[in-house]
């Protein structure tokens, strides 16, 4: 008859939800660390049936009954040990490898026994004189013996074989160590070499504290990659392991919380700073495996990672995992692009935990940096409410999904039941990415009709085609003549960029829009692309020189304006010193004057100017 695997029977079992599934059958109240509730095997009326969601087992103190989320549902539904199994795989959709013999569990109790004879032999390493790298970068980073002992730090030999041989001589075959990840069969055939060489290492633990699998550390400057993880094996699932088991369990249950980090160092950091419920990802995506785990074992995640724009960018894939499993999400970038570690280091175990504590909500973290890239027009609204959505979308609770929907409408000052249809468009999963604009919003769109965007439009659109016009004389006046704002953000880096030569290939092809659109922001590159892709012909009847020496008139003359304008209400200030102003007056006049080809105007005609 055919067997179940023991890898994919201990599979079912971490990746089963226990609480999820007695809670179908049993009504369960959380009770400490534990969860209680009235027996389905006998009849009670006070409840002495117990569920463990740390170590997924449930017990009743009346009947004795008791054992895995898998003996659960044999006794429940009556099933056999393979029907239950099969269930749950089903459920999880864990595809069973069939086996007729008894090696697969022999093979599983021996890449355990592979891990923890390599983990012996690391530890070993780092205290002999090989290990001297490896107690150096410790000691760099501001730990001592004591601290490598208590979170198993260790070295990986830069010997080929260390493992290998490590592993010979307990009478563990080289198969064994090739299929737990620990190491390679040589080309030849002949021998295994190890995988990991020269690291420092990390053991990765499941929950019951065997170890699963390694991480490793670079410590020459020419080793990549910087991190490096034992492969996956029948024990180790990168989509289920989390870097801190099984220390991080009691902290967690007592915290009511995980703190979720990115690495190795990272997760040692928050324990040394006293908040021992800390969780690493291994260097891997996040999963919803994991988000199962960890809603098992908490209701509220911090996440903590770098605070540059990959840790931002980390958060949102974070959130994009963990909201469909009902957590309560809070963040946190470390400032200044530090990680945890850094942090601690520079700040003090303080300063970490008031960061952790007082970080906000994720998810009104991500609108705010959403938003930093521009609010002002019905575009850049729409751009925030696309990118969010989605988010929003994947929160589990119907109650939450619309308070984030009415915070997010408020952000951008939009319709709410436009951000409403648009959300509930992204939960049906109608739209994956949803296409927003001003009119879906409620919105109405600026056209930018007046005179004076018609004129910074055709300018920017004349110095991207015709950077060859743009002499150094009139890039200063154009520098100083045009009003601050997006178009002048533009035709500034256009002409910057034709003076680095960063032209389209071709003779006459004008300044490559691609190169430029990085130092702008979304508002200015959303204009830049509108003036690339019009090919209107300038002037049938000028030239381009021609038209451009009228746009620099146009742009003096309304600077000319301007300055008359103020001084005129300057004039009118009872108070002001008018000899000076009207020497000013007659200054602007004379400059009009000479732009419009006329000669000097007199004291009389800057007076009576003056007045009216």
């Amino acid at each position: 008859m055919s067997r179940i695997p023991e890898s994919t029977i201990h599979e079912i079992r971490n990746r089963g939800d226990i609480i999820a599934m007695v809670s179908r059958h049993v009504e369960l109240k959380q009770a400490g660390r534990n969860w209680k509730g009235l027996c389905p095997f006998h009849n009670e009326k006070t409840p002495s049936f117990n569920v463990n969601s740390e170590r997924q087992i449930f017990h009743c103190f009346g009947c004795q009954e008791g054992g895995d989320i898998i003996a659960f549902l044999m006794k429940h539904d009556g099933l056999t040990f393979p029907e239950a199994a099969r269930n749950l795989a089903g459920e999880l959709g864990i595809e069973i490898p069939e086996e007729r013999d008894g090696q697969d569990a022999g093979l599983t109790t021996r890449i355990y026994e592979a891990n923890q004879l390599t983990q012996d032999l690391y530890r070993e390493a780092l205290r002999t004189p090989e290990g001297k790298i490896a107690r150096a970068y410790l000691v760099s980073r501001g730990f001592d013996g004591a601290i490598a002992d208590e979170y198993g730090i260790g070295f990986a030999p830069a010997r080929w074989d260390a493992v290998a041989v490590r592993l010979r001589e307990n009478r563990i075959k080289g198969d064994v160590g090739v299929q737990a990840g620990l190491t390679s069969e040589r080309k030849s055939g002949q021998g295994y070499y190890d995988r990991l060489r020269g690291r420092l290492t990390f053991p990765i633990e499941d929950v019951r504290g065997r170890v699963i699998g390694f991480g490793g550390r670079a410590l020459e400057a020419d080793q990549e990659p910087k991190y490096m993880n034992t492969p996956e094996s029948p024990v180790f699932h990168k989509r289920q392991a989390l870097y801190g088991y099984p220390a991080a369990l009691e902290h967690i249950r007592r915290a009511g919380r995980v703190i979720l980090c990115e690495g190795y160092f990272d997760r040692i950091a928050f324990a040394r700073a006293g908040m021992a419920e800390a969780l690493a990802t291994c260097g891997t995506a996040l999963t919803p495996d994991h988000g199962a785990q960890l809603r098992r074992r908490a209701r509220e995640v911090v996440l903590i990672f770098d605070g540059d724009k990959a840790g931002q960018a980390a958060t949102e894939k974070a959130l994009a995992v963990l909201l469909p499993h009902g957590l309560r999400i809070r963040a946190a970038l470390i400032p200044g692009g530090a990680d945890p570690d850094d942090y601690l280091n520079k700040e003090g175990a303080e300063a970490l935990k008031q960061l952790v504590d007082k970080a906000p909500d994720a998810l009104e973290l991500t609108i705010r940096n959403a938003m930093r890239h521009g609010v002002a027009s019905p575009d850049q609204k729409a751009d925030v409410v696309a990118h969010i959505a989605p988010l929003i979308a994947r929160v589990s609770d119907a109650v939450s999904r619309e308070e984030y929907m009415r915070r997010l409408s408020m952000a951008v000052d939009a319709s709410p039941a436009a951000v409403g249809t648009i959300v509930r468009d992204a939960v049906r999963g109608s739209k994956e990415t949803p296409q927003v604009d001003g009119s879906s919003l409620g919105l109405q769109r600026n056209r930018r009709d007046q005179p004076e965007d018609r004129q910074l439009r055709g300018l920017a659109r004349l110095c991207l085609q015709r950077p060859d016009l743009l002499s150094d004389e009139t890039a200063l006046s154009l520098n100083e003549i045009i009003p601050a704002g997006a178009w002048k953000s533009i035709i500034l880096e256009i002409i910057e960029a034709a003076g680095e030569g960063l032209l389209l290939p071709g003779e006459g092809h004008g300044v490559d829009p691609f190169v430029i659109e990085t130092r702008l922001d979304e508002e200015s590159r959303l204009r830049l692309r509108e003036i690339a892709v019009d090919d209107t012909p300038f002037d049938s009847e000028r030239s381009a020189e021609q038209v451009l020496d009228d746009l620099v008139s146009w742009f003096q003359r309304r600077g000319l304006d301007v300055r008359q304008r103020e001084l005129n209400r300057k004039m009118r200030d009872p108070n002001a010193d008018q000899d000076a102003l009207l020497a000013e007056k007659q200054a602007q006049l004379q400059e009009r004057r000479a732009r419009m080809g006329v000669g000097n105007v007199s004291e009389k005609d800057s007076r009576n100017n003056g007045s009216q």
